[in-house]
């Protein structure tokens, strides 16, 4: 899924590719993944880019009308074309599960366009076509950028000892933490040296101190990383930057040791027992026992 730095290096790479541009056309593929009706798709047509920003894990296109709010969600992701399809999009309610699914084409006024895809069978693509981007209720009640100024230890604090839950469930919650998903979750939580189920209000004035940083400096490298970079390589260049998250079996970087999974119902978690859980091994079913 792609999380804060893939979206936000998206964000600045289609900033820089279509800003100022007039969009001339805007053709849905995907019913279903077309939130809104009113206004419609086509009131993006003859509009000028102003900018793409990123919201949490919200794509958003500024026009000098309405907004298009995009949600990849698990399976999606944004082709860029140098020389956008012309041919007609067939709109669809569903797609198929062979290959990615059209959600919508863009075609600007140079002759460069952009497809947002969806893999997969489970269709959660999401497409808002809004006056604001407060219109839509996820973008409104999103919590704090960890990336901000707001975004501090205070702030953090607050956040874990309002309510008694695991820490990886904290950093996943888009109204607590904004951007922040399954992958950099592992990732933070390996730096941190702290295990995924530890409770939030376990955690000392130190504990929290180190957590912060350790959620500011995964993210501000990981955008790094991904800076400048075309929409085509941003997967891989995510890949290719984790420590231990979609690296079960392989040895983790700091100590040595077996990266270790945890599965859930659709998804899973990575760790190191050596250097977060004292090398307790978690138990590898839904309901593990909560680690203090």
């Amino acid at each position: 899924m792609p999380e804060l730095p893939e979206v936000e290096a998206l964000a600045r790479f289609l900033d820089r590719s279509t800003r100022d541009r007039t969009v001339v056309a805007a053709d849905v593929g995907s019913i279903a993944a077309l939130k809104t009706h009113d206004p419609p798709t086509s009131a993006l047509v003859d509009r000028l880019v102003r900018s793409w920003t990123r919201r949490g894990k919200w794509l958003v296109l500024a026009t000098g009308g309405p907004h298009l709010a995009v949600h990849l969600a698990r399976g999606g992701w944004v082709r860029w074309h140098d020389r956008a399809p012309t041919t007609p999009v067939r709109p669809r309610l569903g797609g198929s599960s062979r290959g990615p699914s059209l959600g919508v084409r863009l075609r600007f006024d140079d002759g460069t366009g952009l497809d947002v895809t969806e893999a997969g069978t489970r269709r959660r693509l999401a497409l808002h076509v809004v006056a604001a981007p407060e219109d839509v209720e996820a973008i409104r009640t999103l919590g704090v950028e960890p990336l901000s100024e707001d975004f501090t230890v205070e702030v953090l604090a607050g956040l874990m000892r309002g309510r008694n839950q695991q820490v990886k469930g904290l950093l996943r919650d888009q109204h607590a933490v904004a951007g922040i998903g399954n992958a950099y979750s592992d990732e933070i939580l390996h730096v941190a040296r702290v295990s995924p189920f530890a409770l939030t209000r376990s955690f000392d004035d130190d504990a929290v101190v180190a957590l912060h940083a350790a959620v500011v400096d995964t993210l501000t490298a990981a955008v790094a990383a991904s800076a400048g970079r075309p929409a085509s390589d941003l997967k891989d260049a995510k890949r290719a930057g984790m420590r231990v998250h979609g690296r079960t079996g392989e040895p983790c970087p700091v100590c040595g040791d077996t990266v270790r999974e945890v599965s859930f119902a659709d998804r899973s978690l990575q760790y190191c027992p050596t250097c977060q859980t004292s090398g307790q091994v978690l138990a590898d079913r839904r309901m593990s026992r909560l680690l203090r």
